[in-house]
């Protein structure tokens, strides 16, 4: 297969919310509609407002001689991502290889759950300047990373309010799945979860948490995942500016512990999300918990990923049970977290080829 032509030809059929069939690898994409009921109230924030979070549609990927699944992966993005485009490669490969039906479940106030304006340059112009204005030339300041950064600097609990409704919205999906009640899967159908970037923490802090044994039978595959919060450098062009990023991290790794003693009401979700902020936090459960699950998760770091750093995952896992989980490897041309496979026609179409399948069969493999 020819990375850069399938990425063209899937993204040429592929539009939001038209059902399609994909006549060369007999593979269907149909669309179904999802109600989030969990609404992140902030402080001064008109979140619940936005309508996109709340009533959105999402693609499922299957093989189209099927009718009703009763196998299932749920492919889970990165930070500051509005398309999809990036992610059909993936999940037809998936699809094909595993026959299993491919979920491309998007992450509350990304993809299609935010408005379209947060992706228009036109309309991000005015906010960029502003911000250029008030923070003086970052490097890191783009239109493609304003929104989420001017958010994240007025509210840095965004970032834990949004995983938190992801979490619920993954929990009733999962159910809703399970018991027969999704019109494509039967009762008891199996998930596992292909989980790249941010998606990959958000996909630890689940199956720590599950506290309804949703994800007790889940596999993980993570992809440039996996990593400790404290070690991750999200300045990013593409993902946060300078500004945002070092809030986030301010306020995580300082103000937030305080918050944790402040609340007399824990649940699972924030103390699983507490245990993988630093890596001395909760280190024994988060470790040993790591440690249970070495028949279940896998995953694959990339050596020049700054982003998401292979020496977080050993901070993240306890480096026994990350280095028998979690490989680490190199490609041989330029590539970057957010492009693991750059379509930028300056790197021989064959390498990326080969990193495609290497990566990808063994993530097919494993949740096979």
């Amino acid at each position: 297969m020819d990375y850069s032509e399938r990425h063209n030809f899937l993204e040429s059929q592929f539009s939001l919310g038209q059902d399609c069939y994909i006549k060369d690898s007999d593979v269907n994409i149909r669309f179904f509609h999802f109600n989030s009921t969990f609404r992140p109230l902030l402080l001064n924030s008109d979140d619940e407002l936005i309508k996109e979070n709340t009533s959105f549609v999402y693609p499922v990927f299957y093989p189209a001689n099927e009718t009703k699944m009763k196998q299932a992966i749920v492919l889970l993005h990165g930070l500051n991502e509005r398309k999809w485009n990036k992610y059909l490669t993936w999940a037809e490969y998936l699809c094909k290889k595993t026959e299993k039906a491919v979920i491309l479940f998007p992450i509350a106030f990304h993809m299609n759950r935010s408005p379209n304006s947060w992706s228009n340059p036109h309309e991000m112009n005015y906010l960029l300047n502003l911000r250029k204005q008030k923070n003086g030339n970052d490097r890191f300041l783009t239109v493609a990373n304003v929104a989420l950064s001017e958010r994240i600097c007025e509210h840095p609990l965004r970032f834990y309010a949004s995983g938190k409704q992801s979490l619920i919205d993954l929990e009733e999906l999962f159910g809703t799945i399970k018991k027969g009640e999704h019109p494509l899967f039967g009762e008891g159908t199996r998930i596992d979860i292909f989980a790249y970037s941010i998606g990959a923490f958000l996909s630890q802090v689940a199956l720590m948490a599950d506290k309804n044994n949703l994800f007790s039978d889940s596999k993980l595959f993570m992809f440039c995942g996996g990593s400790i919060f404290s070690s991750m450098f999200g300045k990013s062009r593409s993902i946060i500016d300078s500004l945002a990023f070092d809030s986030l991290i301010n306020y995580y790794l300082s103000e937030f512990p305080a918050i944790m003693k402040s609340v007399k009401i824990q649940d699972e979700t924030i103390n699983s999300f507490y245990s993988m902020i630093a890596p001395e936090w909760n280190k024994t459960e988060r470790e040993d918990f790591f440690r249970k699950s070495q028949n279940r998760i896998r995953g694959i770091s990339l050596a020049k990923d700054t982003v998401i750093p292979y020496d977080g995952v050993l901070k993240a896992m306890g480096e026994e049970n990350a280095r028998s989980q979690v490989e680490i490897t190199d490609f041989d041309y330029d590539y970057s977290h957010e492009m693991p496979f750059p379509l930028t026609g300056k790197t021989e179409n064959r390498l990326i080829n080969h990193s495609f399948e290497y990566i990808f069969s063994q993530a097919a493999q494993f949740l096979s």
